[in-house]
């Protein structure tokens, strides 16, 4: 934990922190701001340089950086996902940014094994995601798609994706099916070879989604994203043109290796731009803005539906027990990976639980700090959680020792009244509990209604 200088000082509040592989703790801002000056140097885990950007948040945010093997840090930075074990081990005040269950889905396989099923029961709700078969387990299904493709004298395109990669790694794009390998983990998927282009270039739009709570579900969507285009010409898939990457995919660690990527810190030019600026695009020439975001509102909501129930069960049985309306010790921020059709239609190619917060452009810089800031306000991580999550938990062992040893004083002897007045009692503690959660709960949305910053 960081030291504060000596001399006559108020007395420091207890801090707030971040956590393995961040370790954070954060004065209440009053303070800190009053005091920034007496502050000695802190002393930062070297592995916080993986997360400049979110140190460069956490610092705006007056958090204090902590060690790494402090337990008590009340927020916990990880960029891959955390094991059940170490959420269970959380106290009521602290935070991760991982929800477990997520990779339902996070994983390629895993998402389209759960779309599938919500398209058997609801096809036109979930008419956003392209069709999709897993390998090896659909292998024969893909075979007979494929024929009946063939009898019917079409032809088309598909991706094959590796079941858990990322960053474009190990994708292709074919038309002879039969070269396809039964036995490989893998998924294909139909190619859109109708996209929505820009300046004839196709194009993804990486949306941002903050999840602070699974019960209930809560979800918060960033209104600025990430334009990302792809670097050569976009022509409809043929026999020769199926090998040239940079013309049909979109993502920015494959193209940033072409020499015809361009780095333009303009807003209206370079290979990647804002979604605040495609917003703007999209209203100049007419289109219906509105409709856009309700579209990609309705594809993220539906598809977080999806993965609320694994989540909700894997949180659970992490945190067994937690009483009603408590905080979250969990939220996620999620990047998904949009391509829209020629009608403007979303289409979700993938959901990554851990988006890039790299920095390559002052695009990136502008966009994700904006992400990450509105994230951390929005979560009303405060200097004086622990203190009282410390008070609460007394609280509750007396309410134990005393409040429902009080049921045991009744025997068969006791008179009516007796038993009435315990009954009366106990309604009242109900009530009690009952407004305190409600309390709580309008405490919370008049929060984040006051905080929302660009999220919506």
């Amino acid at each position: 934990q960081v030291t504060v200088g000596t001399g006559q000082l108020p007395r420091k509040p207890p801090p707030v922190s971040v956590s393995k592989t961040l370790l954070v703790s954060a004065d209440a801002n009053r303070w800190m701001k009053s005091q920034r000056k007496h502050l000695f140097p802190i002393q930062v885990p070297s592995l916080v340089d993986v997360f400049p950007l979110v140190r460069i948040a956490i610092n705006e945010m007056d958090f204090i950086k902590t060690r790494d093997e402090d337990e008590t840090a009340n927020l916990i930075w990880n960029d891959s996902a955390v094991q059940h074990e170490k959420i269970a081990e959380l106290r009521n005040y602290q935070r991760i940014n991982h929800f477990p269950g997520m990779g339902e889905i996070c994983r390629k396989d895993c998402l389209a094994r759960n779309m599938s099923k919500m398209i058997k029961c609801q096809p036109q709700e979930y008419s956003f995601i392209p069709k999709t078969w897993i390998f090896p387990a659909e292998y024969t299904q893909f075979q007979n798609y494929v024929k009946e493709l063939r009898r019917k004298r079409k032809q088309k395109t598909f991706i094959v994706k590796p079941a858990n990669g990322a960053m474009g790694h190990g994708i292709s794009l074919i038309r002879n099916c039969e070269k396809l390998p039964a036995q490989e983990h893998f998924i294909v998927q139909e190619y859109l070879d109708k996209p929505f282009l820009m300046e004839g270039y196709k194009f993804d739009l990486r949306i941002y989604i903050l999840v602070t709570s699974c019960d209930p579900l809560r979800i918060f969507l960033y209104n600025d994203g990430l334009v990302r285009m792809g670097t050569e010409k976009y022509h409809a898939p043929s026999e020769a043109n199926l090998s040239q990457l940079y013309m049909h995919l979109t993502n920015y660690s494959v193209n940033k290796h072409n020499e015809n990527f361009e780095r333009d810190e303009t807003v209206d030019k370079g290979s990647k731009r804002s979604i605040g600026w495609f917003t703007e695009f999209l209203r100049t020439n007419d289109y219906d803005v509105a409709k856009f975001w309700g579209d990609v509102s309705e594809l993220v909501v539906k598809t977080l539906i999806v993965a609320e129930p694994h989540v909700l069960h894997a949180y659970r049985m992490c945190r067994p027990g937690q009483p009603p309306g408590s905080d979250s010790v969990c939220f996620e921020v999620l990047g998904f990976d949009i391509i829209l059709d020629r009608k403007l239609k979303p289409w979700l190619l993938e959901i990554n639980r851990a988006p890039s917060f790299g920095t390559d452009q002052k695009i990136d810089y502008d966009v994700k700090k904006g992400v990450l800031l509105n994230a951390l306000k929005l979560l009303n991580i405060r200097a004086s959680d622990k203190k009282r999550n410390l008070a609460q938990q007394k609280a509750e062992a007396q309410r134990r020792l005393y409040g429902h040893g009080s049921m045991k004083k009744l025997s068969a002897s006791s008179s009516d009244w007796e038993k009435q007045r315990h009954t009366l009692e106990r309604r009242r503690e109900e009530l009690k509990e009952r407004l305190a959660q409600v309390r709580k709960q309008i405490s919370r949305e008049e929060h984040e209604k006051q905080h929302l910053g660009n999220y919506r």
